[in-house]
């Protein structure tokens, strides 16, 4: 049991460092957080390419939460985050800071 709460430990740290690196790099591209924890807005190809370009942290970032189930696709095929991510998202910046309503 030890070794499955070090794990999931591991895991949110991962997830959060992730969601971090992310916050940052869509501000330095000109983005808001809303881009993605608003579930019909999310990153378009374009915008993950410029993404991805910008920071070679990104690609990662964007599989370990895909992975982690943390963010996917809308049905527009817009990268969001799920409810577990925008649940880690408002945990560590606050509702406000990227609020959905």
């Amino acid at each position: 049991m030890t070794n499955d709460i070090s794990a999931a430990a591991g895991i949110q740290r991962s997830l959060r460092q992730c969601i971090s690196n992310m916050a940052a790099l869509l501000y330095r591209q000109g983005h808001v957080l809303e881009t993605v924890s608003v579930p019909h807005r999310g990153l378009d190809r374009s915008a993950i390419q410029q993404l991805s370009q910008a920071s070679d942290d990104w690609a990662t970032c964007q599989q370990v939460l895909e992975c982690s189930e943390a963010a996917s696709y809308n049905e527009s095929g817009r990268f969001v985050l799920t409810s577990l991510g925008r649940e880690l998202l408002f945990d560590m910046f606050g509702s406000g800071a990227s609020d959905c309503a």
